[in-house]
């Protein structure tokens, strides 16, 4: 039996169309989707499988269509590969993709996961709008040079500015306001990087999501946890829960703290983790980690 872990990814990954040829063909797919649309009050599939893509990329529609997609094509898989589940001996996600990992693990029924990202995209949305800011892909620079010109463009603390996103070697997004997201840009392109800015609305994983944690703390607060069937590992610490009582207060402050994917993947690998799926749409996480580990062997399950 090898080792495996599944990944789910997070906000980003959506595409218009993913999920439609899943619910075409899978009952239980589109069993999940009509679900969904019992609990938002929307119809959710429509808008993942026609967009339109601005409605599809807005937070408060992007996190509740990836997680949904995500156990759709959890759904796919099972059918696909039904020994790759007895065998997954870890489960993580990136940022959003968390909420999907803890669902996927059993801590997190599906209804209470669904209102859960909903509510999170929509306070990330309310406060990326008090305040213009935003994320930029920092690529080939190393992260010593990164945090140099992070501290520089910071001003001694005064200005919102930080490395958010750990992800893999060359390549970290930093996130804050957005005249300093353009200043940070402006230097490591100086210095050699390719920067993307990144489509989102604001500076998630900053101090400007504050506004964010209460909402999510009230949230959480009516939420029941169950005891894990596999180990999930938290973005903020990049280390594997070891109690139930550390995941709410996580869950509140992942949207204000770094993400720790290269750690997390770093731990899985050392963990002796031999096989890894993405599930879900996209194939970012794929391609962060065969910038960890070139030998690794990551399947896809795509939305």
């Amino acid at each position: 039996m090898a080792k495996r872990a599944f990944l789910f990814p997070g906000q980003g990954a959506q595409t218009v169309g993913m999920a439609a040829g899943l619910c075409e063909t899978l009952p239980a797919a589109r069993a999940l989707f009509d679900r969904a649309a019992e609990l938002l009050g929307y119809d959710l599939l429509q808008i993942c499988t026609n967009g339109p893509k601005e409605r599809l990329d807005a937070t408060d529609v992007s996190q509740p269509a990836i997680y949904v997609a995500s156990l759709a094509a959890l759904e796919q898989l099972r059918l696909s590969e039904p020994q790759a589940e007895a065998e997954c001996v870890a489960t993580a996600g990136l940022s959003l993709g968390e909420y999907t990992a803890l669902t996927f693990a059993g801590v997190l029924r599906f209804d209470d996961g669904l209102r859960l990202v909903q509510k999170r995209g929509q306070a990330m949305q309310m406060a990326s709008e008090a305040q213009p800011s935003g994320m930029v892909s920092i690529l080939l620079l190393d992260q010593a040079k990164v945090e140099e010109i992070v501290t520089q463009v910071s001003a001694g603390g005064t200005r919102v500015i930080r490395i958010a996103n750990f992800l893999c070697p060359g390549n970290l997004v930093v996130s804050g306001e957005l005249a300093a997201c353009e200043e940070v840009a402006k230097l490591a392109e100086a210095a050699g990087a390719k920067t993307v800015r990144l489509a989102v609305a604001g500076a998630f994983h900053t101090a400007l999501m504050q506004p964010a944690v209460s909402q999510l703390e009230q949230a959480l607060a009516g939420v029941n946890l169950s005891a894990a069937r596999v180990p999930v590992w938290a973005n903020v610490t990049g280390q594997p829960y070891t109690a139930l009582e550390q995941i709410k207060p996580a869950l509140a402050r992942q949207v204000v703290e770094p993400v720790r994917w290269e750690q997390t993947m770093r731990g899985l690998l050392e963990q002796g983790v031999e096989v890894f799926h993405e599930i879900g749409p996209g194939k970012v996480l794929a391609g962060l980690l065969k910038r960890i580990k070139r030998q690794a062997e990551c399947r896809n399950t795509l939305a």
